[in-house]
């Protein structure tokens, strides 16, 4: 399977699939969350998707809202299905994405570097 048609099918299911969380699924532990389906990567043979998400909140929390995903990931599987023509829809299998945690990180280290550059330079 090409590229392309790869990378098309991700962003669709990511479309899909964060519709479907946002709509239907009434889980307490995801109700209040801030939750972002950041990407989607699907198997070359269609059979199984890895969604990264990104939850705001602390370790325990995200384990939790992980822990809600992962139970509800077949009913968020045969909804999203019901949206998207596919001869098989993934297994799907959710992620947390730290991506995000690891660029603020990062910048709160770039940021202390430069005010104690500015700071030395005084």
């Amino acid at each position: 399977m090409t590229t392309r048609r790869i990378n098309k099918i991700n962003s669709l299911l990511k479309e899909v699939i964060s519709d479907v969380i946002n709509k239907n699924v009434k889980h307490p532990l995801l109700s209040d969350k801030l939750l972002t389906i950041t990407h989607v990567d699907v198997s070359k043979d269609l059979h199984h998707a890895k969604v990264y998400v990104s939850i705001i909140g602390d370790a325990e929390e995200k384990s939790m809202a992980l822990e809600a995903l992962t139970s509800a990931a077949g009913f968020i599987a045969v909804n999203s299905s019901k949206k998207v023509s596919l001869h098989f829809f993934p297994e799907l299998a959710f992620k947390i994405d730290d991506a995000s945690e690891k660029h603020m990180h990062i910048d709160d280290i770039i940021s202390k570097i430069t005010a104690e550059r500015e700071h030395r330079s005084e």
